[in-house]
């Protein structure tokens, strides 16, 4: 199976506008967050869910706190990473089914050079069960 690991997230909510995005990226790429994993989506009424996955959760924190950036509370989900092959997303679902854990949400991409990686969220009632299934 892939390598699966646990990743602690935190999501900013910002108008839905032309330039919000990057106004977020700067500014934590100013202060060197590092983000493994980024996935943005309308959450109506003119506004935008960013989920920011660091790779140092407290860096991130403290970085969005001096840029004025208000976070969620720290949350968890799996990032997935592996060989892009047919198949290798269904072995990590199957692996989950198998143990009766339910995938909420998730979104993967091929990431070039024969790779994917995949974030994979499940209810916080079964993140532990799903990290033992997983092997992390």
């Amino acid at each position: 199976m892939a390598e699966v690991r646990r990743v602690d997230y935190f999501y900013v909510t910002v108008p839905d506008a032309p330039g919000e995005g990057r106004r977020v990226f700067q500014a934590l790429a100013d202060q060197g967050v590092n983000l493994l994993a980024v996935l943005a989506f309308p959450t109506g009424d003119g506004r935008s869910q960013i989920d920011l996955v660091p790779e140092d959760a407290e860096v991130l924190q403290q970085a969005a706190s001096r840029a004025g950036l208000s976070t969620s509370p720290r949350k968890q989900a799996f990032l997935v990473q592996g060989e892009d092959r047919v198949g290798a997303m269904a072995e990590v679902a199957a692996t989950l089914a198998d143990a009766q854990v339910n995938v909420t949400a998730a979104a993967a991409v091929a990431a070039g050079g024969g790779r994917y990686g995949m974030l994979l969220w499940v209810a916080p009632a079964d993140y532990e069960k799903a990290a033992a299934a997983l092997g992390v």
